[in-house]
């Protein structure tokens, strides 16, 4: 799991960081408003855990914007404000959750796991993109209607792809969300397995929808 903290007290940040990549979360960290959203925007997180006073962007301002461009992203906001209109204002913004400082690490890790069970058990058992299809229950994937076996990698990539669907995900994403980054992936093993999914998914059929991008990383065309 994938999980954005948008923090500008470098105290609170690092703890909280420290705290998610010792339950074994992939975290990145932004420390104002304006790098938060520019991360955020993609979409490529499960969680984003975002403070509401922010130097350039306040938290209520990032959220807005993430809401109106169609961000779906769980959102738990941080306050130092014990103010019921705070807290009204930031879910009818489209919060998920709220916490107040000062906390506890256990409850932010409990509300943490709540939002991201949530998240699962909201997500589509089904993900598509033009004629690939993948069971995420079933662990079942067709191309055209025909089953394609995959390996657990090969399974994993492609259902990060197929959930990023037009955008580019890079190794480095995708040794945090298939590898867990355990260790530190080797960029070949990546190169090897995308190169075996390609040949089980894309050979055969028309149009190849599996492209490198270079220097960035891959992308999964829509059609």
């Amino acid at each position: 799991m994938r999980l954005l903290v948008i923090e500008d007290e470098i105290k609170v940040a690092r703890f909280i960081e420290r705290g998610l990549r010792e339950e074994g979360f992939a975290v990145e960290t932004a420390l104002d408003g304006e790098a938060g959203l520019a991360k955020a925007r993609d979409g490529s997180f499960d969680l984003i855990i975002l403070d509401v006073m922010l130097p350039l962007r306040d938290g209520f301002s990032v959220l807005r914007a993430l809401r109106a461009a169609g961000v779906s992203t769980r959102v738990l906001m941080l306050t130092a404000r014990d103010g019921v209109g705070d807290r009204v204002q930031g879910l009818d913004l489209g919060a998920d959750d709220y916490l107040v400082k000062p906390f506890a690490f256990a409850e932010l890790l409990a509300r943490v796991r709540a939002l991201l069970r949530r998240s699962i058990a909201e997500e589509s058992a089904l993900l598509h993109a033009a004629d690939v299809q993948v069971d995420l229950r079933a662990r079942r994937v067709t191309r055209g209607g025909k089953l394609v076996t995959l390996s657990s990698k090969e399974f994993g990539v492609l259902a990060h792809l197929l959930r990023r669907a037009g955008n580019v995900v890079t190794r480095a994403e995708l040794a945090e969300t298939v590898w867990e980054d355990l260790p530190n992936t080797p960029s070949n093993v990546i190169e090897v397995t995308v190169y075996h999914l390609r040949e089980k998914i894309d050979r055969g059929f028309s149009p190849a929808l599996i492209q490198t991008v270079r220097g960035a990383g891959y992308l999964l065309q829509t059609s």
